[in-house]
């Protein structure tokens, strides 16, 4: 995987975990930021380089520079979001939403590389189906059942 993609898969859907992870970071700002989702259903859009410089004046007096940076990377590391910039047609937004400049091929390919580990580890990680447990069987269907298996072996 030394290319990027070509086919775009259109704008990428923020579902009710980004919107949660958005609205994490938005509740540390003055003001809400247009470049996050606000509801499920909302394009992910990918960062203008220096983004974060832009957010920590907006921070409210109470909140820590170190909170909004964790919550930013959460947001930011995430499949979907990484999704987003691996498309080729992905550019990057400014803090209201705005488109700014495409993002680099090789920006694109280590978002490419890193959405299909994501995937990749998301599958590793899914629990196997638990066994069905053969049914519980009385003694009288118990007895039954041996007695057919011994009368099919006797016919045979």
């Amino acid at each position: 995987m030394d290319k990027p993609w070509k086919i775009s898969r259109g704008p990428i859907a923020a579902t009710e975990l980004d919107v949660e992870k958005a609205n994490a970071i938005n509740s540390m700002l003055i003001r809400p930021v247009g470049v996050l989702p606000a509801k499920p259903g909302d394009p992910v859009l990918p960062f203008a380089v220096g983004l974060f410089n832009e957010l920590r004046p907006l921070l409210k007096p109470e909140a820590g520079v170190t909170t909004l940076r964790r919550a930013t990377a959460a947001y930011v590391h995430c499949r979907r979001y990484y999704f987003a910039s691996a498309q080729p047609d992905s550019m990057r937004h400014n803090i209201d939403g705005e488109p700014v400049e495409p993002l680099s091929a090789e920006d694109r390919l280590v978002a490419q590389k890193r959405f299909l580990s994501l995937k990749q580890s998301a599958k590793a990680e899914a629990p196997e189906p638990a066994p069905v447990p053969p049914p519980v069987l009385s003694k009288n269907e118990q007895i039954r059942a041996a007695l057919l298996r011994g009368r099919k072996s006797t016919v045979s």
